[in-house]
């Protein structure tokens, strides 16, 4: 043992609670809206640091189309449907609940 804290990284979206419904989960999903990741890369492995830079990248593209889903171009909306749809459903096939999210900061 080195003593040496762990760097922690990301497991990837594939492997993160219900396929990614989490913070960092959002944050893939939008890097693929917006183009800037292709869809098949989960982010496996990745720092903190690069999260947050790929973090503040899709800030930068939502904040072009003030946070709204409905103002972003027909392309990017109609894929940002599709990440979302497919998304929600894989979750489901694992167990995750909507409902089930809107309490738990609240404890």
């Amino acid at each position: 043992m080195s003593g040496r804290p762990q760097k922690r990284t990301y497991v990837g979206i594939d492997q993160d609670e219900y396929g990614g419904m989490t913070p960092t989960g959002a944050i893939v999903k939008d890097a693929w809206i917006f183009g800037l990741l292709p869809e098949t890369e989960t982010c496996a492995g990745w720092d903190a640091g690069r999260m947050q830079m790929l973090y503040d990248k899709t800030s930068e593209l939502w904040a072009q189309y003030h946070y709204r889903a409905d103002a972003l171009p027909e392309d990017i909306r109609a894929r940002h449907e599709r990440i979302h749809r497919e998304a929600m459903a894989r979750a489901r096939e694992l167990g995750w609940s909507p409902d089930a999210m809107v309490g738990e900061d609240e404890s």
